[in-house]
């Protein structure tokens, strides 16, 4: 089963604002390492992770981008548990090392205290973005992550998207 034409148009919509804002913004307007403290790291990859006290704070690389990317990253955190059963098609299994459409957001939760590392790769990624708010619609509209798994991948292994990231099948 693909996206409904609806439901797909709406994400669309959500994804091409977002990025067609940040596209002008904060990264080339204001060093990463501005607000850089003892909560941010740089990766390997380049991409820029954060620590915060939990979900519920995101993380400051978000504040001079698009209120749009602010939701999508609030977004991942509601649905992480589902998205880390769902790959990515962006290629960032390759060039970041992510295992699922959950590292685009998220690095990884403590799960002694809670706390989160953020990833800002999803802050310059389409692809990722619209999995991630696609994931948490289908998810309201009741769908199992099995199906939303095969949605999903249904929706991107078309051939104009990079190959997934090594996500376990949804048993």
């Amino acid at each position: 089963m693909m996206l409904g034409k609806k439901t797909r148009i709406t994400v669309l919509g959500v994804v091409i604002s977002s990025m067609l804002l940040a596209g002008c913004g904060a990264k080339e307007a204001e060093p990463q390492d501005r607000h850089a403290g003892e909560h941010q790291m740089v990766a390997a990859n380049g991409d820029l992770q954060e620590q915060t006290a939990g979900l519920d704070k995101l993380p400051t690389f978000l504040d001079p981008l698009d209120p749009m990317l602010k939701t999508a990253y609030s977004t991942a955190g509601e649905v992480k548990e589902i998205l880390k059963s769902i790959p990515c098609y962006c290629g960032c299994g390759d060039s970041a090392g992510h295992q699922s459409n959950l590292n685009c957001f998220i690095k990884e939760v403590n799960p002694d205290d809670g706390s989160v590392v953020w990833d800002d790769h999803g802050t310059r990624c389409g692809v990722c973005v619209e999995t991630a708010m696609t994931v948490s619609e289908l998810s309201k509209q009741g769908k199992s992550v099995k199906e939303i798994r095969s949605i999903i991948d249904q929706t991107y292994s078309t051939g104009q998207y990079a190959p997934p990231t090594p996500t376990p099948e949804v048993m």
